[in-house]
């Protein structure tokens, strides 16, 4: 993330760009990156890591609900009782976290809106969102300014995303994941929906960028990076070089720490950020 600090007339030039500092350990400075999927929410805090990487349930036990289905937040309440019970134990009282929340690509307005409703459970002194996507290339230490393909198969959707100078330029996805697995759906059809969006990409791209992504290689991550029964298919599928990012599964949230870090050192994390303080 790039900014500038502001510029004050007769100031001395030692004060002009604040330096970054690490993050301070009190008890009102914290941060939270969460990655709230369908099946699991992986949650880390500053200075503690990742926290939690749990079922994604209104409660334990009998009688669970499940607030998220297929990449969408179908109960805020529900989904705002999740976080208090995974966090009450992490956080002071006092504190005022910022968030940083990883969205699906496709979802839009509709998941940052909810989203942000359910976070404020957690009294938040602000609330970013940034595309899972881009998160995964961030965990990846990928170079954004080239053009890049990540394919993020999760349990419940798959997502086919085009980044260029680290923003979306292209996405599909398919409501297929690695929990679908069974009589029905098969690694294979699983690899094919991966690369019948990739074709897709193809055909409607009058530009170059596809096809340069995909000579690059594909960026792969959620915990279908982790099935090789579908990385074996995907590379025979795709005839494109395979990377699979690190603990793919928990690439979307330590991705959003990453950027969530980049935001609290900007100069203007003094004060309230605005949400559009990070890309969506």
């Amino acid at each position: 993330m790039t900014g500038t600090s502001p510029s004050h007339a007769g100031a001395s030039p030692s004060y002009a760009t604040p330096p970054h500092r690490p993050w301070p350990m009190c008890r009102r400075c914290c941060g939270i990156a969460l990655d709230m999927g369908s099946i699991r929410t992986r949650v880390w805090i500053a200075g503690q890591g990742v926290v939690a990487d749990v079922p994604t349930v209104t409660s334990p036990g009998t009688g669970a609900g499940y607030p998220i289905q297929r990449g969408t937040i179908v109960d805020v309440p529900g989904c705002a009782r999740m976080l208090q019970r995974l966090l009450r134990d992490h956080l002071p009282r006092s504190t005022r976290p910022m968030v940083i929340v990883a969205a699906p690509v496709l979802d839009g307005v509709d998941y940052r809106t909810r989203a942000r409703a359910a976070v404020e459970a957690l009294r938040p002194r602000s609330v970013l969102t940034v595309p899972s996507a881009r998160a995964v290339a961030v965990a990846a230490g990928a170079d954004l300014s080239r053009p890049l393909m990540v394919v993020d198969i999760g349990a419940h959707l798959t997502e086919v995303v085009l980044l260029v100078d680290g923003a979306i330029t292209d996405a599909r996805r398919t409501a297929l994941g690695t929990s679908d697995l069974g009589e029905t759906t098969t690694p294979e059809g699983i690899s094919e929906a991966v690369a019948s969006m990739l074709t897709a990409m193809l055909r409607q791209d009058r530009t170059s960028l596809t096809v340069d992504a995909l000579h690059r290689g594909v960026l792969l991550a959620g915990g279908g990076a982790l099935r090789p029964e579908i990385t074996y298919h995907l590379t025979g599928r795709l005839h494109t070089p395979l990377r699979v990012v690190p603990a793919p599964h928990t690439a979307a949230v330590r991705g959003a720490a990453r950027l969530l870090r980049a935001a609290h050192g900007h100069p203007s994390a003094s004060g309230p950020l605005p949400p559009s303080a990070l890309p969506r």
